[in-house]
């Protein structure tokens, strides 16, 4: 049974699933869907244009679906996105598009401890660890299985590829490549994130072969510690290390980025 505390408001447009619950004195807005089994703490507030997927738990004092912050934002409809099994834990804030239409999105799986911040148009995929603080500038891009430590402060459009670990207390301005460690003021790739690559094998979705990962370790040596520019070092990986589907992904990456790599 759905179980809403008698001090909770929530509005009678909004659509709940099966087995949901809502604790004190939490506000859930008009046009909000909350899927089967979530379980809202008090004082959460989840504003209008807001899904929020089956399983989740929402903690104390979070806020989901607030308007953009974005000076540009004059108040059209946009959506906050999240999806199944996420936890939110205290005082985490996840802000709604700027873009008319636009969404910010939140995968499947996800911790974002205390104090996380989500602004406008950010994207965050599947099993990721955002510890307490993490700051995320608008239209920033979180792969899957990405650790973002206590403290970081992503910058506007920043990308983070997947399985790759952002330390702590430190400021991003330029992409984290896949399958690497970056840390620093500005953060500076410093080594291959092997430990977690490992522990991701734990979930047959992102599982990668002892192979694959002694290829990553050469690419990771050719692209950053050969001393070559970037450009030639990624002619030197396709020339020397046999064709591999997550060291590919790994170069694409590196091709495509829009704000550089902190070498």
């Amino acid at each position: 049974m759905t179980k809403i505390h008698e001090t909770a408001i929530v509005s009678p447009e909004t659509e709940l699933g099966n087995d949901i619950e809502i604790g004190p004195f939490s506000i859930i807005n008009e046009h909000v869907r909350i899927g089967d089994g979530t379980v809202i703490g008090p004082h959460v507030q989840i504003d209008r244009w807001t899904t929020i997927g089956e399983d989740c738990q929402i903690f104390f004092g979070s806020t989901i679906g607030n308007p953009s912050k974005d000076l540009k934002y004059k108040g059209n409809r946009s959506y906050v996105k999240v999806g199944n099994r996420n936890v939110l834990r205290e005082y985490v804030s996840v802000s709604r598009a700027t873009t008319e239409e636009g969404s910010t999105i939140i995968g499947d799986d996800n911790l974002l401890m205390n104090w996380v911040n989500i602004a406008h148009d950010s994207i965050v995929g599947d099993r990721t660890i955002m510890a307490n603080f993490a700051t995320l500038g608008g239209h920033v891009t979180i792969e899957d299985d990405v650790r973002i430590g206590a403290h970081a402060a992503l910058h506007p459009s920043v990308c983070v590829g997947k399985m790759a670990m952002v330390g702590a207390c430190s400021k991003f301005v330029q992409d984290v490549p896949p399958f690497t460690v970056a840390d620093g003021h500005p953060a500076e790739v410093r080594g291959l994130n092997l430990v977690g690559i490992r522990t991701s094998k734990i979930n047959p979705l992102s599982a990668l072969s002892s192979d694959t990962i002694n290829q990553l370790k050469k690419a990771y040596r050719l692209l950053f510690r050969s001393n070559v520019a970037l450009t030639k070092a990624i002619e030197n990986v396709r020339d020397e290390l046999d064709p591999n589907e997550e060291v590919q992904y790994l170069l694409n990456f590196i091709e495509n980025s829009q704000r550089g790599i902190g070498v």
